[in-house]
């Protein structure tokens, strides 16, 4: 049985302990947080873990193979590196770090090291954005034109990455995995600050990919309502993704646009509009997080790359970069 351990019991520390706990081949030993309060509400779901306050309480056991971390972005690259020196499999929150250069000495150290190294972009575990990649690889489709996405809410404000980074950096993971890549050709971004905060608090990112995919992604943490919805257009179908939505995530619509030209007379063009069906197909249920950490212990297990392993991660940030030079 592997054992774990969650440095970071704040916001998403508690999913991470949970399902770790909840995995039959994983023991959950150690929980570590600066926080003494936040370990006192660790102990209390979890008696039987050992907690601290310093990160070298888990390095330092031989007996542990897993170091998950949950901590604000700048603390990810040292920790992880300290850990993956250590010898410990690593499990890092999104964004892998804070700078290409840090993810990219990460990915190196983790190969010499033969470690795995798991960043938890969460969404691409979803049975919503798995089953869009199935649709977009079977060419249901046809060939994608654009992805649009909205992802806004009320907060929550943070005080070292602004909501590019916080936001967008799920839509980004999401179309690294659904394109087998991503690969941006031009980029143009706008942002703003609100109420004097330091960071970005609402964005609007256009790229298109050398493939003449366009991508646009709208983020910010001051709306009224909380919104996850993304269109992907293709030139047979088109899929509404609303993660919002308890059941029919996604829906795939038999509707598109033809242009088609006069060969009698080329300033003659005429569109076509195709109406058809709409399906919303079967999707699994489970929690994203939960199938992420089977898919992580199988990776340790059999010596598996992971979907999204460092170097996705690295990609995901690179992109990140690309559009806070673009804001600038």
């Amino acid at each position: 049985m592997l054992k774990a351990s969650v440095i970071g019991y704040g916001y998403w520390g508690p999913n991470l302990a949970r399902n770790f706990n909840n995995n039959p081949e994983i023991q959950l030993k150690w929980i570590v947080d600066s926080s003494s309060e936040r370990l006192r509400k660790a102990f209390l779901s979890y008696p039987f873990v050992n907690l601290s306050t310093n990160i070298s309480d888990v390095l330092n056991d031989d007996e542990i193979d897993i170091v998950a971390i949950a901590t604000p972005v700048a603390t990810h690259f040292k920790l992880a590196k300290d850990a993956l020196e250590a010898g410990k499999h690593v499990w890092v929150e999104k964004p892998l770090a804070r700078s290409a250069k840090e993810a990219e000495e990460l990915v190196k150290i983790a190969e010499k090291k033969d470690r795995i190294l798991i960043v938890d972009h969460t969404f691409v575990y979803t049975g919503a954005v798995q089953k869009i990649k199935e649709l977009i690889d079977k060419g249901e489709i046809g060939e994608v034109i654009y992805y649009d996405s909205l992802r806004v809410n009320l907060g929550l404000f943070q005080t070292d990455v602004n909501v590019i980074w916080d936001l967008a950096v799920h839509d980004i993971s999401i179309i690294d995995f659904i394109f087998n890549g991503i690969k941006v050709k031009k980029i143009m971004s706008v942002g703003m600050t609100y109420a004097n905060h330091l960071k970005e608090s609402l964005a609007s990112i256009n790229l298109v990919l050398r493939d003449n995919k366009y991508i646009h992604i709208n983020v910010s943490w001051i709306s009224p309502v909380k919104i996850r919805l993304a269109l992907i257009g293709g030139s047979k179908k088109m899929i509404v993704y609303d993660d919002t939505e308890a059941s029919e995530k996604i829906k795939v619509y038999d509707r598109g646009v033809e242009v088609i030209q006069s060969p009698e007379d080329l300033y003659k063009i005429w569109v076509q509009y195709r109406t058809g069906d709409m399906w919303a197909p079967k999707l699994d249920n489970r929690e994203a997080l939960a199938v992420e950490v089977d898919h992580f212990v199988d990776c340790i297990k059999n010596g598996k790359k992971p979907i999204t392993d460092g170097l996705a991660g690295l990609k995901v940030v690179e992109v990140l970069e690309m559009i806070d030079r673009s804001l600038r």
